[in-house]
């Protein structure tokens, strides 16, 4: 698998180009003979959207939080249909290939819904997969190689002890 793009970086600009996605499904609409997924990484969330025959079969079995990996062409969604809530409303991803990269059992709780303090620290994982949550631990994660890197330049050693 080799990522091309993130999914939340993809904008009008990027109309023609085919991309491959990775990250999680985070909801699937299905309208008749088409299909749409919004996909999820860090970076954000793009519409794919499954006509062909071939995904479509493959794109029914999807449900919430399966790690995918997806191949298609980037377009500009037709007139009406952009979603200004999210950055990448006005593009869609037409998916071409469609590969599972791992299914998900049904989550504990649902990642858009205020979870106990008990059930987050239990499932913390999932916190990467909360917008909110997700950043605050990206944040801290950055800011505590920062300090170990200035700290290792001054040739400071890092020794963890016991409890």
């Amino acid at each position: 698998m080799l990522r091309t793009h993130d999914a939340g970086s993809l904008r009008e600009s990027n109309a023609g180009q085919r991309v491959t996605l990775a990250g999680w499904v985070a909801r699937r609409r299905d309208h008749g003979g088409v299909i749409f997924i919004d996909l999820r990484d860090a970076s954000g969330v793009a519409q794919v959207v499954f006509r062909e025959d071939a995904v479509l079969e493959q794109a029914h079995r999807l449900r919430a939080e399966f790690c995918v990996e997806v191949t298609g062409v980037v377009e500009v969604r037709p007139e009406g249909n952009a979603n200004d809530e999210i950055a990448t409303g006005q593009i869609e991803v037409n998916a071409a290939e469609l590969k599972v990269l791992n299914e998900s059992a049904p989550l504990p709780f649902q990642l858009d819904e205020t979870a106990g303090e008990e059930a987050r620290l239990r499932y913390r994982y999932l916190d990467l997969r909360r917008e909110g949550p997700g950043n605050a631990i990206r944040l801290r994660s950055r800011a505590n190689a920062a300090a170990r890197s200035v700290l290792s330049g001054h040739e400071f050693v890092e020794v963890e002890t016991r409890r």
